[in-house]
C-alpha cells in the first residue's frame, strides 16, 4: 500500500502537457536528431571529389525515402496510434516508448563510437545522410499530426 502512495506522490511531480503537444515533441526530437546526422554527414561528404558528392548525396535520398516507406512509417504510425491512446493531459516524455529511449540511447552510442573510430569519415558520409533523412521525412508526420489535431480541438 506505501508503494501506490508513493507512487502517486512521484506522479505530481512529472510534468504534464495536453496529448497533442506530444506530436509536436516527437517531430521536433526527430527534426534535431536528423538535422545534426545530415549536418555531420554533409560535413563530410565534401572529402569527396564533385561527382563523389552527387552519387552518395543522390543515393542518401533514395535510400532514405525507401527506408522510411519500408520501415520507420511504420514505427511513426505506432508512435501516432499510441499517443491517441493516451488520456487528454500526459506525462511530457511519452511522446515515445521506454523500448524509444533505450533505441535513442543505443543509437547516440553507436553514432559516437563510428564517429571515433578510425573508419574514414567519407564511408560515414551515406550511413548518417539516410539516418538523418529519414528522421527527417518521419518528424513531418509528427508535425502533421499536431497540426490536424489542434486544428480539430479548435473548431
Amino acid at each position: 500500500m506505501a508503494e501506490i502512495k508513493n507512487i502517486n506522490f512521484m506522479r505530481k511531480f512529472i510534468p504534464t502537457v495536453r496529448r497533442h503537444y506530444l506530436f509536436a515533441l516527437a517531430g521536433m526530437l526527430w527534426t534535431i536528431a536528423g538535422g545534426i546526422l545530415c549536418v555531420r554527414g554533409t560535413m563530410w561528404l565534401q572529402l569527396l571529389s564533385p561527382l563523389g558528392e552527387i552519387i552518395v548525396g543522390l543515393l542518401s535520398l533514395v535510400i532514405a525515402a525507401v527506408g522510411y516507406l519500408y520501415g520507420f512509417s511504420k514505427v511513426v504510425q505506432k508512435n501516432i496510434d499510441r499517443i491517441h491512446q493516451m488520456p487528454e493531459r500526459a506525462a511530457i516524455f511519452a511522446f515515445t516508448t521506454v523500448r524509444g529511449y533505450v533505441m535513442i540511447a543505443l543509437m547516440i552510442t553507436i553514432g559516437i563510437t563510428l564517429r571515433h573510430s578510425t573508419i574514414p569519415k567519407y564511408y560515414l558520409t551515406l550511413p548518417y545522410d539516410v539516418m538523418g533523412g529519414v528522421l527527417l521525412i518521419g518528424s513531418i508526420r509528427f508535425y502533421r499530426q499536431f497540426f490536424v489535431v489542434a486544428w480539430q480541438k479548435e473548431s
